[in-house]
């Protein structure tokens, strides 16, 4: 149990989806202009990292592995269809995006026209494709694999929510012409980047 919840640590603070592997970066940088919008975004990539990382362990697990299908029957032991693996990934990381957007749009509407066209993007945000090969590449457990799409999900939350105060307070500040707009926005970004660096080292 230890060990998983140092994963989702090392996930939120030392290999944030944005400040170490820059994934993500699209919406990042586009929502964080509005504070709410990008509260509303962040706990969406929470909820879809949970659904999808473990989701697509099961799959990749019982059906895409090669020797996968050998549950069904013996003679199926030789059939590998890891082939499909990036098919079945972002097929499921679309319906999971498609789930959410109907909830948004149903119990949400103000945040779900805030987001726009930001929250079916989902589906191609890098972040979210990037926590499930991370979890396929490093062979997580599917209890690891959960503490890691909670890590994923709340890491990414963290980031964009940090940018969209720092952007909201920075709107009303003498800010010289060269910087405004999104030079001030990468150099925000590096700062933060390097302030999430200082929790290198940090383990249960």
């Amino acid at each position: 149990m230890l060990e998983m919840i140092n994963i989702a640590i090392k996930t939120i603070f030392i290999e944030n989806m944005v400040f170490a592997f820059f994934l993500g970066m699209c919406s990042y940088l586009a929502i964080s202009k509005n504070f709410n919008a990008a509260f509303g975004l962040g706990l969406a990539v929470i909820v879809v990292q949970l659904v999808t990382i473990p989701l697509n362990w099961f799959l990749k697990t019982y059906f895409l592995e090669p020797g996968a299908l050998s549950w069904l029957h013996p003679s199926f032991a030789s059939v590998d269809l890891s082939f499909l693996t990036f098919l079945v990934f972002i097929a499921t990381i679309a319906s999971s995006v498609q789930l959410v957007e109907m909830v948004v749009e149903r119990f949400f509407p103000a945040l779900y026209t805030a987001l726009g066209i930001f929250l079916p993007l989902i589906t191609v945000n890098c972040a979210i494709l990037g926590g499930s090969l991370f979890m396929d590449e490093r062979d997580y457990t599917f209890g690891e694999s959960v503490f890691f799409a909670l890590g994923a999900g709340i890491g990414w939350f963290l980031a964009i929510v940090l940018f969209a105060a720092i952007r909201q307070k920075v709107r009303y500040s003498n800010v010289v012409k060269p910087l405004r707009g999104l030079g001030l926005a990468f150099i925000i970004t590096a700062l933060l980047g390097i302030a999430f660096m200082g929790f290198a080292g940090i383990k249960l």
